[in-house]
């Protein structure tokens, strides 16, 4: 798979500079969502490229220090709540800053895919879908209802964007932590799938 539609670097060269920012772990995991997200393109009819990609980048500024996110908030004058969030928020919404700034990229579908990969957002593209659905599904991943999450994935991504998402609401409410507001809204929006 060549990426260098979008990038000035070859596929080689992006695992290099990912594997010196990253733990192995998570250099695992994103060729996980890529070849989960490829998967998912094939099946559902979108660009295997974008998806693969934004698939292998989803997780690019996940180990970024808290004083990057914040200093990247700052620098792109985003809202200035997104300071009361951590990691798990930054590293998609903030993280495609760090993207830009790092790869230049600038295909607007596959950053907001990888701006939205953890949060969702209460209209997704095709693309968007397929980024947050392969994050949580990839082969990697083993944990209680994954497999049922897999079964989905294979029939309906809208009810798999239903079905994350519901198991990660009630996930962060059974922890007593606060639900980023998106999230809320993504849950709203696809929760109907699962009637």
């Amino acid at each position: 798979m060549s990426y260098e539609a979008y990038l000035a670097i070859s596929r080689e060269g992006l695992l290099e500079k990912m594997a010196e920012q990253m733990s192995t772990k998570r250099l695992e995991h994103s060729l996980g969502v890529e070849a989960a997200a490829i998967q998912l393109a094939k099946r559902y009819g979108a660009d295997e490229i974008k998806a693969g990609l934004a698939g292998l980048l989803h997780d690019y500024a996940k180990e970024v220090s808290d004083e990057d996110f914040l200093a990247l908030i700052d620098k792109y004058q985003l809202d200035s709540d997104l300071k009361n969030w951590g990691n798990n928020i930054w590293h998609g919404v903030v993280g495609i800053y760090k993207i830009k700034e790092d790869l230049g990229l600038s295909d607007a579908e596959i950053l907001h895919s990888i701006e939205t990969h953890t949060v969702g957002s209460k209209e997704m593209s095709l693309l968007d879908k397929i980024i947050y659905v392969a994050d949580y599904i990839e082969d990697g991943r083993d944990f209680p209802g994954v497999g049922e999450a897999r079964e989905i994935a294979a029939t309906s991504l809208d009810r798999a964007v239903a079905y994350e998402t519901a198991r990660t609401v009630a996930f962060l409410a059974q922890k007593a932590q606060p639900i980023y507001p998106q999230t809320i809204e993504t849950y709203n929006a696809y929760i109907s799938y699962l009637k």
